[in-house]
């Protein structure tokens, strides 16, 4: 998201103040004047809006907003790691666990994007993340998520070590496709531990040991949330802006949008990779994200999310 031009700069405090109790009269001022904010931006109107009414903005935006309209601008008064934070949390506690938008953030966020994401969590909900997650998970599922919430992912190096690489690819189809079952300690071990760019590198060496490339050999040897797991941590190393455009794509296929996946991916893409998301969606399906979101959903909720995207480039 492009910052709004030296807004704190352009804008003083006074005019801030005497702008703010304006923001909450219109849907149409609220989106516009949040969704063109960065996070840091956002806080700051808050902070006025709080000095000069005494009252909470965010219970002000509950009381002037509703549904999937809510749900966005809710989201924008966090900063990203808040918001991946809150959805964990939202996913696993009460009946029932939301593998898939626990799938989702675990799998696709960096080791350093985890590590604040485990820190923010306990200080949001006085809870470890990794014995939430082991009370609402189980088995080889459990076991991978854990390896990636304890963060152990090697940093990526300048040297390329070719022996490490030729040896995890050999351990992955030994431990897989060469056997009859899977060795899955092996392949969580290797796929939680090792960098990125090795990663990269061990999947194109895999190939001259297979007859499967890495994504077939997981589609082969393992089955439902495992199989998801390990689906969206290769999708992730190798393009991971291509993997956000493919679940919006497939979010938006039939009449309508699942609305949460959607609000999900923009909301906490938003000020990381979401214009190179953008790029990718075109280049792989043929219009661009901002066509398809106008197709599939309507309202104040299509205006936010269009202004979150930005123009067409």
């Amino acid at each position: 998201m492009k910052k709004a031009l030296k807004y704190g700069k352009l804008q003083k405090k006074s005019k801030i103040s005497k702008n703010v109790l304006k923001l909450l009269k219109k849907k149409s001022t609220i989106i516009d004047v949040l969704t063109k904010r960065t996070y840091a931006q956002r806080r700051e109107i808050a902070f006025a809006y709080e000095r000069r009414t005494k009252k909470d903005m965010i219970s002000a935006l509950k009381g002037a907003l509703s549904g999937t309209l809510e749900t966005v601008i809710l989201g924008l008064m966090k900063s990203t790691t808040q918001y991946d934070a809150s959805e964990i949390r939202g996913s696993i506690k009460g009946l029932g666990t939301d593998e898939e938008t626990l799938i989702e953030i675990l799998c696709s966020r960096s080791n350093a994007e985890l590590v604040e994401i485990k820190s923010v969590y306990k200080e949001l909900f006085k809870k470890d993340l990794d014995k939430d997650v082991a009370g609402d998970t189980s088995g080889n599922f459990a076991k991978l998520l854990l390896a990636l919430v304890q963060t152990k992912r090697a940093d990526a190096s300048a040297v390329v070590d070719y022996q490490k690489i030729d040896d995890d690819a050999r351990a992955l189809y030994d431990a897989g496709v060469r056997i009859k079952g899977t060795d899955v300690p092996t392949w969580i071990s290797i796929m939680s531990e090792r960098s990125v760019p090795h990663l990269q590198k061990v999947f194109q060496r895999y190939k001259s040991y297979s007859p499967y490339d890495m994504q077939e050999s997981i589609e082969k040897e393992v089955k439902g949330d495992l199989k998801r797991s390990f689906l969206v941590l290769v999708q992730c190393f190798e393009n991971k802006q291509l993997f956000f455009a493919r679940r919006l794509n497939e979010a938006m296929k039939s009449k309508g949008a699942k609305e949460k996946i959607v609000t999900r991916i923009i909301v906490s893409r938003c000020e990381v990779d979401l214009k190179k998301i953008c790029s990718e969606y075109k280049s792989n399906f043929g219009q661009s994200l901002q066509k398809t979101i106008t197709e599939h959903t309507k309202g104040d909720y299509q205006t936010a999310l269009l202004s979150l995207c930005g123009p067409e480039e």
